[in-house]
Formats: structure tokens, C-alpha cells, sequence
């Protein structure tokens, strides 16, 4: 089965992993190569190289945003501590008001306590190999939802894609039957507009065929539709495989638009010409496609 991928997707985990409730969430759109922007919880910024890991094993190009929430753990130890100069200053402060305005001597360690800047608090450090494991646990499960959904827009891409080449050789096929008679319908264009000028002078047969020979040579377009055809079966053979194909697939569609001018600017006829315009828009939109192909 074919894996083809778009490069959009979304892919999100919540749940609880050892413990820690934690939220992993990814989301990406078209990109030439891949980018990678994380949203870390504060102080856990050393699981970005995790994520950067877990998430380069799923994906090869796009623009991807990852935000990771993981919850604190009320068991971790904290130490408060305080700073007693600041302590001291406030006492002293109190102590002041006291006398200098004949209060009532309440001064308590609750009154201190209310001046928060006095306490600082640590909080041990956390566990980083933990949090990189459930980290990575919780992204290969946000991922796989992620290449899931990129799976099943590929697969709509590649169905797309394939239906616009066989639009493309329908048309190749009416170019291919249609070509030929336009050098007949020169040649019998040709002799009717000598014998309308000369008259009844002889006209050299030769000399219309050499005329039709040097216009079919310039407007031959078969070498041009053999390289058209062969593109497009390139193209559905790399559909048909499971790797990132994005880039190549949009130089093939280089090659087949260039082929598509090429054999415009040869056609004379003008249901020719419709039938090319037809073609580069079924190009055009195939070129479209695959940029949002992985």
C-alpha cells in the first residue's frame, strides 16, 4: 500500500504518562525543508532536543509547531528559605511605627509573613531523564496521529494527481492522431495556393513535397510526446512508492511543462493549440498539488 503524505497535518496526545499529565501537540503546512518550532514548559527547555528527535523519525519536510505541556509535580521537594537582612529591616521598620506613633504592639510572625519577598523557594531539580522519556512516549503517539491524517490527505493528492495525468495522456493521444493530417492539409493548402497563382503552369511536385517535408520536420512533435509519456509514468511510478518524493516530483513536472511549450510552439492548428493550452492547465494544477506533497 502506498504511503504517499501531505505535508499538513495535525497530530495532539494528552494524557497521563508515569504520573505526569502531559500534552503533546503538533501541527504542520508546506515547507521546502523541514522547520521545527518548539513551546516548551518554563525550565523544561532541555527536552527540546527530545522533540527534535521523536519528531525528524516522522516527518522529512514541512513547517512544524510543537507545543508540549507537561504538569507540575506536587511531590517534588521544595526548600524555602529566608533572607533574614530583609527580615530584619522590615522589623525594625514596624518597630519604628510603633514608637514613633504609640501603637499597639502587635508585631507578629503572621505580620512579617505577609511580606512575601522575604521567602525565597527551590523547588528540587526536576527529573530530566524523566520528562525527556515521557516526552518522547507522548510525542510518538501525537505522531502517528499526525502522519495518519498526512497519510490520508496524500492518498486524496495522489488520487488527484494520477486523474489529471490520465487527463494529460487523453489529450497527448488526440496530439499524437491529430498531428500527421496537418502535414497532409499543408501540402493540399500549399498546391491549391500555387495552382491559384501560376495558373496553368506547371507546377514541380517536388518542390511541394520538399516544402511539405521541411514543414512536417518543423512541426513534428512526437520526440516531444515519447518524453511527455515517459515523465508521467515516472511520476506515477514514484506515486506508487513510500518514500518523501515531494521535490522530485516537482522537477519531473519541470520536465513535462517544458515538453508542453515545446510542442505549443510547434502546433499550427488551432484545435491543436486548444488541445495544448487544456494540457499545461492539467500541468498547472498537478505542479499545485504536489507542493503540498511530503
Amino acid at each position: 500500500m502506498t504511503m504517499i503524505r501531505s505535508m499538513t497535518g495535525y497530530g495532539r496526545f494528552e494524557g497521563i504518562i508515569e504520573g505526569r499529565r502531559i500534552v503533546f501537540e503538533i501541527r504542520a503546512v508546506n515547507h521546502r525543508f523541514l522547520e521545527l518550532q518548539c513551546r516548551t514548559p518554563r525550565g523544561c527547555g532541555f527536552i527540546e532536543e527530545t522533540i527534535k528527535n521523536v519528531v525528524s523519525r516522522y516527518v522529512t519536510r514541512g513547517k512544524a509547531d510543537v507545543f508540549v505541556s507537561i504538569e507540575a509535580d506536587d511531590n517534588v521537594a521544595a526548600e524555602v528559605s529566608v533572607n533574614h537582612s530583609l527580615a530584619a529591616g522590615y522589623l525594625n521598620a514596624l518597630k519604628e511605627l510603633r514608637d514613633r506613633y504609640g501603637l499597639a504592639d502587635d508585631i507578629t510572625v503572621s505580620s512579617i509573613a505577609k511580606y512575601s519577598d522575604i521567602f525565597t523557594v527551590r523547588k528540587a531539580a526536576e527529573d530530566e531523564e524523566k520528562l525527556c522519556s515521557i516526552t518522547e512516549q507522548a510525542g510518538i503517539q501525537a505522531l502517528e496521529a499526525f502522519v495518519s491524517m498526512r497519510e490520508r490527505e496524500g492518498e486524496k493528492l495522489r488520487d488527484d494527481v494520477l486523474g489529471r495525468c490520465d487527463t494529460i495522456i487523453s489529450i497527448v493521444e488526440k496530439i499524437e492522431e491529430r498531428s500527421p493530417k496537418t502535414v497532409e492539409e499543408y501540402r493540399n493548402k500549399l498546391l491549391a495556393r500555387i495552382t491559384e497563382v501560376l495558373g496553368d503552369t506547371t507546377i514541380d511536385p517536388q518542390r511541394i513535397l520538399t516544402e511539405a517535408a521541411i514543414f512536417a520536420d518543423k512541426t513534428a512533435v512526437d520526440e516531444e510526446t515519447v518524453r511527455l509519456r515517459s515523465h508521467i509514468e515516472q511520476l506515477r511510478i514514484m506515486l506508487s512508492g513510500n518514500d518523501a518524493v515531494g521535490r522530485k516530483l516537482d522537477f519531473i513536472v519541470q520536465e513535462m511543462n517544458r515538453e508542453a511549450n515545446t510542442i505549443g510552439s510547434k502546433v499550427s492548428n488551432a484545435q491543436l493549440a486548444h488541445k495544448v493550452v487544456d494540457m499545461k492547465a492539467e500541468i498547472e494544477k498537478i505542479r499545485e498539488q504536489i507542493q503540498n506533497i511530503e
